[in-house]
């Protein structure tokens, strides 16, 4: 085989391996099915959300899950799939899972979450948590109740006081 070609696949296991290594989640599914203007509305779902969506031959990605140290992802790569690499670990399962709710031709196959391959039922229940944004206004409100809280007690001291 020539061998700039050899170098170029080399190229591209190197970048989905990349890709795996450094996203917080992964997700792979198949579009077979889906329309032309349907591709283009779930990339631009997933856009807005900072998801990376790409389709790659699947003996790459095969290759490139064992440079990465993904194990178990190979059974799912049959047929054409298409991969959402998101540094949002809660991102491409959201935008995934309720594409699909619309959409039943997008099939949800399997994940890759810090490295280990999870099936549809793990992405389906990341799909509902909140996402980065969401998670850090949730604990700043767990850090913000008490103090106000505190402050309403002082509050009322005060008004208490001065009744007085």
């Amino acid at each position: 085989m020539n061998q700039a070609i050899l170098d170029s696949k080399k190229a591209v296991v190197d970048e989905i391996a990349g890709k795996f290594n450094e996203s917080a989640s992964t997700v792979v599914v198949e579009y077979r099915g889906l329309s032309v203007a349907e591709v283009t509305q779930l990339r631009r779902d997933l856009r807005e959300e900072g998801v990376e969506f790409k389709v790659y031959k699947n003996s790459m990605v095969t290759r490139a899950a064992e440079v990465a140290n993904v194990e178990g992802l190979k059974e799912n790569l049959t047929g054409p799939n298409a991969i959402a690499f998101g540094e949002d670990a809660v991102a491409p399962s959201r935008v995934l899972v309720n594409f699909a709710k619309d959409h039943k031709a997008l099939v949800i196959k399997a994940g890759v979450v810090d490295g280990e391959v999870v099936g549809v039922d793990t992405i389906t229940k990341l799909s509902k948590l909140p996402n980065r944004d969401g998670m850090i206004s949730m604990i700043l409100g767990c850090f913000q109740a008490p103090v106000r809280k505190f402050a309403y007690a002082l509050s009322a001291v005060r008004d208490q006081k001065e009744e007085a």
